[in-house]
């Protein structure tokens, strides 16, 4: 990812409402379901890797989390988080990165992430990725990507499909995987998107 892949993610969070990008959700029920089905503590750290304007943090939050990262490489995207958080946003800790440029300062209970790790789409990218996720996470991740039944572009821009052969597969070197399902999702606009979601344990 390059500082144009930031400047469009800028463009899109500045130009365009929730019902207008396809991942909205009003409720990300699967993810807080895999959260939820680590069994942590209130205080596990827990980061959200692309997290945007996602609601993920509001459920987190009202379930009693204290310890909640969100990271996102526009800015604007987490500046309308805040907003609509209010004064509850300076409870989360929140960072302007690409994900294959940053550096945790911590390590994570769980590692959270839906629709991003599609969108690096060369080797280079996803062993960075890999190589951050190994020393971030010391305990579960969850990953959720477009399905090889789901969309080949998002936003404009060309993903990487998975099925739960190939995901398990990248993620076998440091991590044990729990379980997967598929899932469709229904965008704003009533189409459908086909999802696989996995979690893993650290190995």
């Amino acid at each position: 990812m390059k500082d144009s892949n930031q400047a469009h993610w800028e463009t899109v969070y500045a130009t365009k409402t929730p019902n207008e990008v396809s991942w909205t959700q009003d409720t990300p029920q699967t993810s807080l379901d895999f959260i939820n089905s680590f069994g942590l503590s209130k205080s596990a750290q827990i980061i959200d890797i692309g997290g945007g304007d996602s609601k993920l943090v509001d459920c987190l939050l009202d379930q009693g989390f204290v310890n909640i990262t969100v990271l996102d490489i526009s800015a604007k995207a987490l500046d309308k988080a805040k907003q609509r958080l209010g004064a509850k946003s300076k409870q989360v800790n929140w960072v302007v990165s690409d994900i294959t440029t940053f550096k945790p300062d911590r390590t994570f209970d769980i590692w959270h992430d839906r629709a991003t790790f599609h969108f690096l789409t060369s080797p280079e990218q996803i062993s960075t990725y890999m190589e951050i996720a190994e020393k971030a996470v010391s305990g579960f991740l969850s990953i959720g990507t477009f399905s090889d039944n789901g969309p080949e572009k998002c936003s404009g821009l060309e993903i990487k499909q998975y099925n739960e052969d190939s995901i398990t597969t990248v993620f076998n070197k440091g991590f044990e995987k729990i379980r997967c399902i598929t899932e469709n999702h229904k965008t704003p606009f009533n189409s459908i998107q086909n999802f696989v979601f996995c979690s893993f344990k650290r190995q």
